[in-house]
This record gives C-alpha cells, structure tokens and sequence, in this order.
C-alpha cells in the first residue's frame, strides 16, 4: 500500500478494513464513475477529469473537516470495492452518510457493515448524533440499504439534490 493521502484512520469489521484513500485507488473509482452501469442507470457517469476531481474533493474533505470517504477492501486483499463515509459539501444542510460499491461487490451485505462502522465512528470521534443520507428517490438498493441501517424517510426532498430523498438515520446513544 503506498502512503495514504488523508489522515483517515482505519476501520476494520469482520470482512472489511475502511481506509483513507491512496493514489492507486483512483483508477478503480474513475473506472466506476465513468463507466458502472449503476452510474449510467442514474444519468450519473462522468468524464476521466470528473472522475479526477471527486477523488480530490474525497481528499480534501477529509483535510477541510476531518471525515470523508473511507475506501472499502476485503480484509486481507488490496483492491477497492467501493467507499462509505461522510460528506459536508458547502450548500450542504446536514452531514451525509453515503456508500457506493464497485460492480461485484453488491448484494453481499459489505454496504450495510461498512456503514455502521463509519456511523459508529461518527457517532464517537466526531460527537454527530445525526446523520442523513440523500438517496435518488429511484435508488432502491440504497433505500434498502438504509432501511438495514435504521434510517427513515417522510418523503422530504433535498434541496440541493431535487431527486434525493432524505433518509435520516437513528440518533445516536450518548
């Protein structure tokens, strides 16, 4: 692994280690958002520089707030299926808890574990007793994904993000 680029920590559950991003995850994520199937269902791919810029936004989350995306691997292995963790864009009302796996590695419950981690930590080393997450309202599998996760939707929309329903997961115990 080279050296990581954020001063993420790491999370490990039972089958993941989530983990800052590093220089040699940017091709896997670029080929994801310029080219999943998911991406393009949503109208959502971008182009290679897109691709560039959302990794540096990642990086930069983490230097302007202190979280952002973990990338996700299978404990023991290298290659990144897909990242979780938490976005604070500037237009943003409330603190997201996103997930987005790579192609293979949905339908094994690792966006479900990897979310109550990152939560769990949120939770912990950053004092939030809320978090959302802003899901397409045509996003089924995020939907179920936060329906494992606890979180709700009255329907709200975001305001930032029309086609986004506003999931807000459980408080946190203090």
């Amino acid at each position: 692994m080279t050296a990581p680029l954020t001063s993420a920590p790491v999370l490990e559950t039972e089958r993941l280690t989530l983990r800052g991003p590093i220089h040699s995850d940017l091709p896997e994520l670029t080929r994801f958002m310029t080219s999943s199937p998911r991406m393009q269902a949503q109208g959502e791919t971008v182009s290679k520089e897109q691709a560039w810029f959302g990794f540096l936004i990642g990086v930069g989350h983490w230097q302007w707030h202190g979280f952002g995306f973990f990338t996700l691997v299978e404990r023991g292995l290298s290659l990144p299926i897909g990242r979780v963790g938490l976005l604070k864009h500037s237009n943003w009302p409330e603190v997201e808890l996103a997930w987005h796996l790579f192609e293979g590695a949905e339908g094994k419950g690792y966006a479900t574990e990897a979310a109550q981690a990152v939560r769990s930590w949120a939770y912990q080393a950053h004092g939030f007793t809320q978090l959302v997450s802003y899901i397409d309202s045509e996003n089924h599998r995020s939907q179920a994904v936060a329906k494992r996760l606890g979180a709700q939707t009255d329907g709200t929309h975001a305001d930032h993000e029309p086609n986004a329903e506003i999931w807000t997961h459980p408080t946190a115990l203090m």
